[in-house]
């Protein structure tokens, strides 16, 4: 407020001056305009020469320039007999001008109206007298009339004039002749027309008029224009450059008129002159002294306003141009300052103090960046506060305004400049207590290293020890370079940058400092103890006789001896004890030892997690702000235009987590490394953004190809001072994701046993989780030709490249593709919904360019197919087909692990369909699947598969030998059968096997076309034809789920519902032929009660038929309850506990199914891989054929 203050009163008093100066302009203006207002009589006179030109030629009315006795102007009327036709308006006007023309004081006394009508009649001298009194327009002294001189007509005048002399309203006299009118005016006043002598050109007049006229007016329009401008400053450095270029603009347009006008004026003062010239005795008329004065006057009014103008010009220049000078020093004093503040407030924001050395060096190399960038603005405003001073010194009119501004910009830098010095002298403080802290720590580590190192077998020895103390002594010489020294002493040196985390670390260090020199003072006081050379006393011991041999000398003899008693003495001086405390201080130290490790891997991760966010924040601030920094807008190509998104992907999003979570929560753990698995864990989701950042990764690097030798990025590098190139620091991210499993497994290395392994490892999958994701989706995005949305297809589980072949059904016949020796090479892409069949392309171009591409071929929905896990006796075999096998996909694997996680993938996602399938029928009608149990006592086995439409192409003979006895229903568990052997019609080579599955608690089942169940085979066991595609398990005792099967029909259920469950039950024999068998083992060979003994586990199960209490021991349960099982007993009977009611009792295990990934055994299947669990009796060893829940039938 008080600058503005200054510059307004300086402003006011400099404007002052200037006011001075104008006021002088004004005095000249006004001068010209009174002297060009005498001319023109009125600023608002319509009328000139050059307007009425048409009616002065006429010459009804003249202005000789003539006087009276008294100095009356005389306007003459001359004969003119169109006088009546003339117009009121042409009479009217001439009169105006006429009268306008004679000086203010000479109008004033009044005009003489000479009427020359001497050739006319009375009538024509009473009209023009008539139209005279009522339209002259100015003050009439006189109207002298020449009356006609024909006889009657003066007669007729004389005598009407008498009778009309009060119409007229003014004075006039009649004239006979121009003798009398001499008597009234002077010869010499008059033209020779009128018997004077004064000679009068009408268009010599008219000429002189219309110069006159013009030099006036023009003068008027100088002095309008000096008047009009102006002394106003502008406000802004463009205004005023404005300002100024237009007044010199119109200061030359001046000048120039100034000269026009002058040279006009003298000119018309020669004309005015020109009758002097010819004739010295003429003698001028008023009007013509007159004019002759004026001009004369104009002249000399226009030489003093040329001069008053220029030394106005001149001040007015040097004003416009301070002014200017102002207003740029104004202009680039708020630009300072603006910096100044900016580099202020960055300087307040750096810290004095820091947390580690690392952040201590980031800050100093921040600030010592900043300090080169606060140097030029420092020097820009010490050198514009010098400018403001040769400003003053030159006498600018501002100075109250400048010189305050001046000292406001030196206190300013020398405040800035004060600050800077104060934080790096502090941050240099605080490096240097950090390195004495490192110092100090990395000297307690590695002592704890050299304590950890020695081998106590070796110290057990008194060379030993003596080495080993010696290394400890000559450890702890080194111990005052590197060591802390008083707490008092640290805490008196550095107390300006000790913060309170600070100060903690230094508590810590001496601590730890204090820790390890009592470590080493004890070990050195056990090593004194072992060194210290001790007299045993020796204890006579009887001589054993012995043949002394003739070979061996007395020094032999010697040894012999001393090394027995030796022995003796070791073997009395050691105890149990002794080894006990020896093993214990070993593995004290052991622990120890990987403590330290952990630390060092701990300390690994930080540094490299800390350095990482500076790389990032470098990268976005160096490069990603300055896109859109104007000045730097001239070396950013076009196409980099709106393409910072594409360059950098979500790095921004990538920083912000890490710098204010991630950084913060694992510096949380940094004394207890083993724990940090909880810390990624509980980010897991977060660090799933890094799938987003490696997907743009190749338009990221495809820009950058485009674009990466212009100089924008060349200048960006050079102000960051990198000497790697922005592309490797755009692939941090990607390197910093793959890192994070590298420091785990190092963590999980040193952490066998402690608290946090679990989480680690937990942990270490999850990050090979996101890496395997990231890797997938890489590969998804290379698809082309997909229509519809992958989003839709759920999440994307597992992809590879594999052999396919096809095969097609059409009637009854196999289809199979042409190239049917030739497998189709196919990427697949296994989603959560569909499995998608895509060709691979031929890699081509450069870096993330030279990614595959995938053309998209077919996809399935996993909702309609179904697999075999084996197939073609090809353990890396298996089939993928849907449609009742109308469509066959045989995928060879490249090796039998990716085969097995496939299949397991694979049946995971089927059974969570069957599983939700099951969940949402049972929510909707529970008792049109599992009726209640009745009196009936009938029971069926179901068969897992389906023939598939297969079971229509055996031959009646076939289907006959399928039917075989089965035993009685009432008995309580299914007795052992033995499988026949079934011959596959479609093939010769083809082993046979068949596999059984019992289920308890449906009553029957809808039997294969062709061979429907009449009453009599109620209790007959039928064998259904399954799927062509063989069974072989190479391990016999897997097992089947319930999840597994394709169930039959809608009929067999609604049949079931109608007759009663029973404990006894009918097996179906599943049969199919088979291409080979993977396994040597004969699978007819194993029994189906021993089957049954090997699937039994601890674990969840659900009941699947309701089972009513029948003895006192007996548990009642309903379907759909979880039991536990307790223990087995006998004839398929479990004791169960029922989780529901907490009750315990026996229950018929066939009435049980096994909770999908709950029970582990030998025989089912993991949760791990997350397939089913479920056990149903089987037969044989087979190849297992899974579907999904599309195929079953409510």
């Amino acid at each position: 407020m008080c600058d503005w203050g200054h510059t307004c009163t300086r402003s006011s008093m400099a404007l002052n001056r200037v006011s001075q100066l104008c006021h002088d302009i004004t005095r000249l203006w006004l001068q010209l305009k009174m002297m060009t207002d005498d001319i023109l009589q009125r600023e608002d006179a319509p009328l000139c020469a050059a307007q009425i030109g048409s009616e002065l030629q006429k010459q009804f009315a003249i202005l000789p320039g003539g006087r009276g006795m008294n100095g009356s102007p005389i306007i003459v009327f001359p004969e003119f007999p169109e006088f009546s036709e003339l117009h009121d308006e042409e009479i009217q006007s001439v009169l105006s001008y006429l009268t306008s023309i004679p000086s203010v004081a000479a109008s004033g006394v009044g005009f003489i109206l000479v009427i020359d009508r001497r050739l006319d009649r009375w009538a024509a001298v009473r009209a023009t007298l008539l139209r005279i009194a009522g339209s002259f327009p100015g003050n009439l002294h006189l109207v002298l009339v020449l009356r006609p001189t024909t006889l009657f007509q003066r007669t007729l005048s004389d005598f009407l004039f008498k009778f009309n002399r009060d119409e007229f309203k003014m004075k006039v006299v009649m004239l006979s002749s121009v003798t009398e009118l001499h008597a009234y005016i002077d010869p010499g006043q008059l033209t020779t027309e009128l018997g004077g002598t004064h000679e009068y050109h009408h268009d010599s007049w008219i000429s002189h008029r219309t110069a006159i006229e013009a030099f006036a007016l023009m003068v008027k329009t100088t002095a309008q224009t000096l008047q009009a401008f102006g002394t106003e400053l502008a406000n802004d450095a463009e205004a005023t450059t404005n300002l100024l270029h237009a007044h010199t603009l119109k200061t030359d347009q001046m000048k120039e008129d100034l000269q026009v006008a002058q040279s006009q004026g003298g000119r018309l003062l020669d004309c005015i002159n020109e009758p002097l010239q010819t004739d010295p005795d003429y003698c001028m008329t008023h009007d013509e002294l007159e004019n002759l004065a004026t001009v004369q006057r104009l002249l000399g009014q226009l030489d003093e306003t040329e001069t008053a103008f220029d030394d106005f010009w001149q001040r007015h220049r040097t004003k416009l141009e301070h002014c200017l000078q102002l207003r740029h020093f104004e202009h680039r004093f708020r630009e300072v300052r603006s910096q100044l503040d900016v580099t202020s407030e960055r300087l307040c924001g750096f810290s004095e103090v820091s947390v580690s050395p690392a952040h201590a060096e980031h800050v100093l190399r921040e600030l010592s960046g900043h300090e080169d960038k606060a140097c030029e603005v420092l020097d820009g405003a010490l050198s514009l506060a010098c400018e403001g001073d040769m400003l003053i010194e030159n006498g600018h009119y501002a100075e109250d305004s400048i010189r305050p501004k001046c000292s406001e910009l030196r206190a300013v830098c020398k405040d800035i400049s004060s600050t800077l010095r104060s934080k790096k002298s502090l941050l240099l403080r605080a490096m240097e207590l950090h390195h004495s802290l490192d110092a100090a720590s990395r000297w307690c580590e590695e002592g704890i290293f050299l304590l950890a190192s020695q081998s106590v077998d070796r110290c057990q020895s008194q060379d030993g020890a003596e080495a080993a103390l010696q290394e400890l002594e000559r450890y702890l010489d080194t111990a005052p370079q590197h060591t802390l020294p008083d707490r008092s002493a640290i805490c008196c040196q550095y107390e300006a940058v000790l913060s309170a985390q600070l100060r903690d670390q230094v508590e810590r260090v001496f601590q730890k400092q204090s820790s390890v020199e009592e470590m080493f003072e004890k070990r050195r006081v056990s090593l004194k103890k072992l060194a210290a050379k001790q007299t045993r006393p020796v204890q006579p011991v009887a001589p054993r006789p012995e043949v002394k041999s003739p070979l061996s000398s007395p020094n032999q003899q010697r040894k012999d001896r001393r090394y027995s008693a030796d022995n003796v003495i070791c073997k009395k001086t050691e105890s149990p004890v002794h080894n006990s405390s020896t093993r214990h201080a070993s593995l004290s130290e052991e622990e120890e030892n990987l403590a330290v490790l952990r630390r060092h891997v701990m300390n690994e991760l930080l540094e490299t997690e800390r350095v990482y966010v500076e790389e990032l924040l470098c990268v976005l601030e160096g490069y990603a702000a300055e896109m859109e920094n104007p000045a730097l807008a001239h070396l950013l190509p076009g196409t980099l235009l709106n393409k910072k998104d594409v360059l950098f992907g979500n790095m921004s999003e990538i920083y912000q987590f890490h710098r204010r979570t991630f950084l913060k929560e694992l510096e949380a753990y940094t004394d207890c490394p083993e724990l940090v698995g909880r810390c990624f864990l509980q980010r897991m989701k977060d660090l799933q953004i890094y799938e987003a950042y490696c997907q743009n990764k190749p338009r990221s690097e495809s820009l950058w190809r485009q674009c990466s030798d212009c100089a924008f990025f060349q200048e960006c590098q050079r102000k960051l001072e990198h000497k790697l190139g922005l592309d490797s620091y755009l692939l941090k991210p990607v390197q910093r994701i793959t890192k994070y499993q590298l420091l785990l497994k190092e963590l999980l290395k040193y952490s066998k046993g402690c608290d946090g392994c679990d989480d680690l490892q937990a942990a270490l999958s999850s990050i090979l989780g996101i890496l395997k994701a990231v890797n997938d989706s890489m590969h998804l995005i290379a698809i082309t030709g997909y229509e519809g949305n992958m989003s839709e297809l759920g999440r994307l589980l597992m992809q590879g490249s594999f052999s396919v072949w096809t095969e097609h059904k059409k009637g009854h016949a196999k289809v199979k593709d042409l190239a049917r020796f030739k497998p189709m090479q196919r990427h697949l892409f296994l989603h959560q919904k569909a499995l998608l069949f895509c060709k691979r392309r031929e890699e081509s171009g450069e870096g993330y360019e030279k990614a595959p591409s995938y053309s998209f071929k077919h996809s399935l929905s996993m909702s309609a197919v179904g697999i075999t896990e084996n197939a073609k006796g090809d353990n890396k075999k298996f089939e993928i087909w849907c449609n009742s096998r109308e469509e066959v996909f045989i995928v060879q694997a490249p090796t039998t692990e990716i085969k097995t996680a496939w299949v397991n993938e694979i049946r995971k996602v089927l059974t969570q369909q069957l599983q939700a399938y099951r969940d949402a029928s049972q929510q909707k009608s529970p008792d049109s699947v599992f009726p209640s149990p009745t009196n009936s006592s009938a029971s069926a086995s179901l068969s897992p598969f389906r023939s598939n439409g297969q079971k229509n192409q055996k031959k009646p003979e076939e289907k006959k030998s399928e039917l075989s006895p089965v035993p009685d229903s009432n008995s309580c568990s299914s007795p052992k059968h033995k499988d026949e052997p079934v011959t596959s019609p479609t093939t010769d080579r083809s082993s046979v096997a068949k596999k059984r599955f019992t289920l308890q608690g449906f009553s029957n089942l809808k039997s294969p076309k062709g061979s429907a169940l009449s009453p009599e085979h109620g209790s007959k066991r039928h064998l259904v034809k399954s799927d062509p595609t063989p069974f072989g398990f190479k391990e016999p005792a897997l097992p089947v789920s319930l999840s597994r099967v394709k169930w039959m029909s809608t009929s067999s259920l609604l049949q079931s519902k109608r007759r009663a469950w029973n404990k006894a039950s009918l097996s179906v024999d599943a049969t199919d032929e088979i291409d080979g068998f993977s396994s040597g083992e004969d699978p007819m060979n194993s029994d189906p009660e021993d089957e049954v003994e090997k699937k039994l586990a601890p674990g969840k199960y659900t009941v699947v038929a309701d089972c009513e209490k029948a003895g006192p021991q007996e548990l009642s349960v309903k379907s759909g309850e979880m039991v536990q099982l307790i223990r087995e007993g006998e004839d398929g009977q479990w004791f169960v506990k029922n989780l529901r009611t907490s009750k315990e009792g026996w229950v018929a295990a066939a009435n049980l199914l096994s909770l999908i990934s709950e029970a582990k055994s030998s025989q089912s299947l993991s949760s791990s891989d997350g397939s089913v669990s479920g056990n149903l009796s089987t037969s044989s060893s087979c190849s297992e054929t899974y579907t999904s829940f599309s195929d079953i039938k409510p």
